[in-house]
């Protein structure tokens, strides 16, 4: 056995134990031990497979773990981005959820119009009180009277 494949099956407690540990004792131990977990990608990981944090055994659609949906924040906030949901085996309650969740989705939307509307109306609002102050005949300065 490799020493990263014994070093992936120690369990997230242990780790976090032992940087604190070594944070206690010696600091630059703690550190390493911090750099290396952060650096082999173990927090945060959730996607399942062998020597990881959050073993699931569940693929997120695309087969893609957490950290490479990284990309997904330059979609538009306004555009709902529906995560998968895995039946609860209530079919009642995964009734509810999915009409509680389309519900939301159209409030959102319905919000989003309203806050168009707005920012339009305001828009408008502020253009017709620049060309009024342009229509406006301009009055000439008064002559500045001397002292």
């Amino acid at each position: 056995m490799h020493a990263s494949a014994f070093l992936h099956d120690i369990p997230k407690p242990i780790w976090i134990a032992a940087m604190v540990m070594g944070f206690i004792w010696f600091w630059p131990v703690g550190l390493a031990i911090l750099a290396y977990t952060i650096g082999s990608r173990r927090w945060g990981r959730r996607n399942g497979g062998p020597g990881q944090w959050y073993n699931t055994g569940a693929q997120p659609q695309g087969g893609t773990s957490g950290w490479a949906k990284w990309g997904d924040f330059a979609t538009p906030w306004n555009q709902p981005q529906r995560p998968e949901v895995r039946p609860s085996g209530n079919a009642a309650f995964d009734e509810y959820r999915t009409e509680t969740i389309r519900r939301l989705e159209d409030e959102q939307r319905e919000f989003v119009d309203y806050l168009e509307r707005l920012r339009k109306a305001k828009d408008k609002a502020e253009f017709d009180q620049f060309m009024a102050d342009r229509r406006r005949p301009m009055t000439p300065p008064e002559p500045h009277q001397g002292a």
